[in-house]
């Protein structure tokens, strides 16, 4: 069965230039122009993946505030930010509303291609049967690999696919440095070091939430982060 894509984009232009590469590689496309016709869609039938402009129509922020309400539907729904708004604030309060992946307008079609289809090898990676249930533990910390779940001291964490796969990654390899490179090759998506750091920043404050002494991910500055045990 074909995977479904969503854009959310109030540009047509745009929207159907996306829809057509997309259409082109085998996938099912919707296209919505608001919000308002995005959440009246998603209430009936989440799509395989979102792709969302952050500005719709009048709603300056419309795009954030859809992120927010799918999140809340769903934990591991793939989310991507593709919009014309470059500044770091605004990528920032994208990943921080719990989106996988924030691209400009400007990035290539093969480009935006190739980081859409790495986000599906990670779901399709995380379905696989294992002979052996992974789990991980150390200290306060549990991960469960199957499950796709993180908890520190027996207190679940709200995280998505690409956080999952980057605290898997650190956690596996206690004391290991690991690049920025590696995380990403571990998350199996294309990111820029930025959206790496962004992710980190966020991973941290979901584990300080629970403990506010949390300090198991440090930073080994000018080569990547580890996990201390």
């Amino acid at each position: 069965m074909a995977k479904r894509i969503a854009i959310v984009e109030d540009e047509p232009t745009i929207a159907e230039n996306y829809r057509d590469a997309f259409v082109k590689q085998g996938y099912e496309v919707g296209i919505y122009s608001d919000r308002a016709s995005a959440m009246n869609a998603f209430s009936k039938a989440l799509p395989n993946l979102a792709i969302i402009d952050v500005g719709l129509g009048d709603e300056v922020e419309g795009g954030f505030e859809l992120c927010r309400d799918l999140r809340s539907q769903s934990k591991t729904l793939p989310i991507v930010f593709l919009t014309a708004r470059e500044s770091e604030f605004d990528k920032v309060s994208g990943l921080r509303l719990g989106a996988d992946d924030y691209l400009t307008k400007d990035i290539s079609l093969p480009h935006m291609m190739a980081r859409i289809v790495a986000l599906f090898r990670r779901i399709e990676a995380l379905s696989q049967p294992e002979a052996i249930e992974e789990v991980i533990e150390h200290g306060k910390l549990s991960l469960n690999k199957s499950r796709m779940t993180v908890s520190w001291d027996n207190q679940p964490l709200d995280i998505t696919v690409t956080e999952f796969w980057i605290i898997r990654d650190l956690a596996r390899y206690p004391g290991q440095v690991k690049s920025r490179q590696q995380l990403m090759e571990a998350a199996n998506v294309v990111l820029d070091d930025n959206t790496i750091t962004s992710h980190i920043k966020r991973i941290r404050k979901k584990f300080q939430a629970i403990d506010k002494n949390f300090d198991a991910i440090k930073t080994a500055y000018g080569m990547g982060y580890r996990w201390q045990a």
